[in-house]
C-alpha cells in the first residue's frame, strides 16, 4: 500500500487535466479546469437551491415572494424599482409578486411623499409576524444545507466566490 502525502496527491490532482492524454498546453489545461469548475458550481447551485426552495415552499411562498419579503424584513421599506434591482427581477415580475404578497396581506404599497413616481413596498404586521416565525427556521435549514463545510471552509468559499463573481464584472 502506497502512502503519498496530501501535497503530492494535490499536486497530481492539479496536473491531472493536462495529463488527460491530450498533451494539452497549460492554457488548455486551465480551460479544462475552468469548465470543470463551472460544472461543479452549477451542480452545487442546483442542489443547494432545490433544498432552499423546498424550505421556502414549505412556508407557502414562492422563491421570488420569499426573496422580496426577506429583503423587506432585513432592510425595511424599499422602492419597488430597487427591490427589482436587488433581487434581479424585471419590473413586471416585481409588480406580479407584490400583487400576490399584497393579496396575501403580507405587504402593502406606500406612495412616496416626495416623488409621486415612486412607490415603496413595506411589510404589514402580518408579514413581519410570519417572517419572525419562519426566518429563524429558514436560517437553520440553510445552515443544515451548508453543513458539509466547516467554518473555515465556508469563509474560504465565500472569499473565493466573491473573487470569482468580481472577475466577470
Amino acid at each position: 500500500m502506497s502512502h503519498r502525502s496530501h501535497v503530492e496527491t494535490e499536486t497530481e490532482a492539479n496536473r491531472a487535466p493536462a495529463a488527460s492524454g491530450h498533451g494539452a498546453p497549460p492554457a488548455a489545461a486551465d480551460t479544462e479546469q475552468a469548465l470543470k469548475l463551472f460544472v461543479v458550481l452549477s451542480k452545487a447551485y442546483k442542489v443547494i437551491m432545490s433544498e432552499a426552495v423546498k424550505d421556502m415552499q414549505r412556508h407557502g411562498l414562492s422563491p421570488t415572494e420569499f426573496a422580496v419579503l426577506e429583503l423587506l424584513y432585513h432592510k425595511g421599506p424599499a422602492p419597488l424599482q430597487r427591490i427589482g434591482q436587488q433581487i434581479l427581477l424585471t419590473s413586471g415580475s416585481i409588480t406580479y409578486t407584490v400583487d400576490k404578497l399584497e393579496s396575501k396581506g403580507l405587504l402593502r404599497r406606500v406612495p412616496c411623499r416626495d416623488d409621486r413616481r415612486v412607490t415603496y413596498a413595506e411589510m404589514t404586521p402580518a408579514g413581519r409576524a410570519l417572517f419572525d416565525e419562519i426566518f429563524p427556521q429558514h436560517a437553520q435549514a440553510i445552515a443544515a444545507i451548508m453543513s458539509g463545510l466547516d467554518t473555515a471552509e465556508k469563509a474560504a468559499a465565500i472569499a473565493l466566490l466573491k473573487k470569482l463573481g468580481g472577475a466577470g464584472r
